[in-house]
This record gives C-alpha cells, structure tokens and sequence, in this order.
C-alpha cells in the first residue's frame, strides 16, 4: 500500500484521461473570474475553497498576457494555503506548454502530464484566459496532483487515510510469520544437529531426514507467505481496483502452496521406496492433489488476464 508508480499513475491516467481533463477543465472554467487577474486575495480565497471540494489542487497563480508570473498561492503538506503570494513572481512562462495551448486555444485547457518542478511528482495544469474590465489579460493556472487526482476520481480519498493502519497490522502479521520461521528452523537444525551427532541405528533413525526435509520446507512456504504479505500490502502499491494486484497476490500464495504439497509427496514416495509401503497411495494422491493445484492456477491466471484484458480495452475506449 505504498503510493503509486509513475508507471501505474500514466496508466491509470491513460485509462480515464476524457473524463479527468473534463473534471479539471470544468474547475478552472467555474473559478475564472476578472477579478483574479489583480486580486490577490481573492485568489488565495478561491485556493482554499477549491481545495475543499478538490483536494488534489495543489497550486493557483496567474500570469500577464507575456506569459510572466504575477502571483502564485500554494497548498502545503498540511493542507494549509501559504500566505505569501511571490513564490515564483517574475518568472517567465512563456515557454511552458500551458501558456502556449491556452494561447493559441482561447479557452481552457489541460495539459498532458509531466513532473512539477516544485516535488517532482506527476501532475497536470490547467489554465484558462481572464480579461478584466479594462481590457487587460491574463492567464489563471491551475496544477493538480496526479495521483491524488486519480485517487479521487476513483473514490479512493478516505481509504487512504486508513492506510497506515493497514500497514500496521499487515506488518505486525508478517513478522509475526518470520517469527514462526525462526522457531521452525531452530528445531529443524537442532534435528538436524542431532542426526549428524547421533548415527543411524534404528528403522526410525533412517525416517529422521525426512521430518526434517518436511519441517525445513513448512518454513520456506510460511517464510513466502510473510515475504508476500509484507512485499504486497506494505512494501509495495497495490491497486484494489485491479483484479491483476488480486492475482498476483494469490499465484505467489499458491506457487508456495504446490511447492511445499510437491516435496511433501516427493518425501512420501522416498519412505515407501525405503520400505514404509503404506505411504505409497498417500504419496499418489499428495501429487494428484498438486497436478490439480498447478492446473487450477494455470487456469485462474489465464481468465483472469483476458477478463482484466477486456475490462482495461473497455475502460480505455470509454476514457477517450
């Protein structure tokens, strides 16, 4: 649950683009006013009023009809609106996208995502021309911040704030399974240590690699299982409105599963083949139970990728 990729953001992005530069076009076309050209307080008003409907608007400033800054106001981390307004006052924009498509567009626009300058994270502008009564123009400009932008348009906002919570437990949860691993694997190697102490005498002293082996690899799938919980839900991004992040999730869980369920049957075939003869028809079904296993899980990572496939092609039809 850590914040999104580049990569996954551009996606995201590439899916629903129609609808997010409408979403930011209809809110600068509903804040432009003539007296934002010259009225600095009320641009700092207007900030804070359209963060409380759209939290993912991080910065408002205005440029002059050369495309040179003339006020700038901006959110913090904290949500609070800064009080200076000459942050970036006398700055040049002539050359930035934004600038020239509203230009040439006479009329609002958006631009395609790049990195802000200010945190380096993805975001889009939005600017639109202002003519206030004296004839004089300007340019109002607006940056949103992509991800939260996405999280918003997606109904994500009040999840996240509940994220470190999750993180929490699913990192208590993961530690928790180290910890039976250590256990596991302390009394695997005190075997272990044993046997080489102690040489084979008995018919039972021959079976004793054999626990241990099984032991050894109950450890390595609970050790995968708290690898997995912990690369997924804390370490990584996981997207719940992917069936895919739900996928991938479950194959690397199974994959464990029919690895540990194999060398369980392949042990069960060693003990018969050393005179445990009623091991034998275990030993069969332990490995048809994994056939089937692997053959289910081929099948779920198959449906699931065309199904996935299908929505993505119908989504990104719909996002044009």
């Amino acid at each position: 649950m850590a914040d999104m990729s580049y990569l996954a953001v551009i996606e995201r992005y590439h899916e629903y683009r129609g609808p997010i530069r409408e979403l930011l076009a209809s809110i600068i076309t509903g804040i432009t006013e003539a007296s934002l050209l010259h009225d600095q307080e009320a641009q700092r008003r207007t900030l804070v009023s359209v963060r409380e409907r759209y939290p993912f608007v991080q910065i408002l400033y205005v440029l002059d009809e050369h495309g040179v800054q003339i006020s700038e106001f901006a959110a913090g981390k904290g949500g609070e609106i800064s009080t200076r307004h000459d942050v970036g006052r006398g700055r040049d924009r002539r050359h930035r996208p934004y600038y020239q498509q509203a230009v040439a567009a006479e009329a609002a626009i958006v631009t395609d995502p790049y990195l802000s300058t200010v945190d380096s994270t993805l975001c889009l502008s939005s600017a639109m021309p202002i003519v206030d009564g004296d004839g004089r123009k300007g340019y109002l400009v607006i940056d949103a911040n992509l991800e939260e932008l996405i999280r918003f348009f997606m109904g994500d906002t009040r999840r996240r704030q509940f994220e470190p919570l999750f993180k929490g437990v699913y990192t208590l949860i993961g530690l928790s399974l180290l910890g039976v691993v250590g256990v596991l694997m302390f009394n695997a190697l005190r075997e272990l240590l044993e046997a080489v102490i102690h040489p084979i005498q008995t018919e039972h002293d021959k079976l004793r690699p054999f626990g241990i082996i099984i032991v050894i690899t109950l450890a390595m799938a609970i050790f995968d299982l708290a690898k997995t919980t912990l690369e997924e839900e804390v370490l990584m991004h996981k997207d719940i409105f992917r069936h895919s992040t739900t996928r991938r999730t479950i194959t690397r869980f199974l994959a464990a599963i029919i690895i540990a369920v194999s060398i369980e049957g392949l042990l069960l075939m060693f003990k018969s083949a050393m005179g445990a003869a009623d091991h034998l028809l275990e030993a069969a079904f332990v490995m048809l139970s994994a056939a089937i296993l692997t053959v289910g899980l081929g099948l779920y990572v198959y449906l699931g990728a065309r199904a996935e496939a299908q929505l993505l092609s119908i989504n990104r039809r719909r996002g044009k």
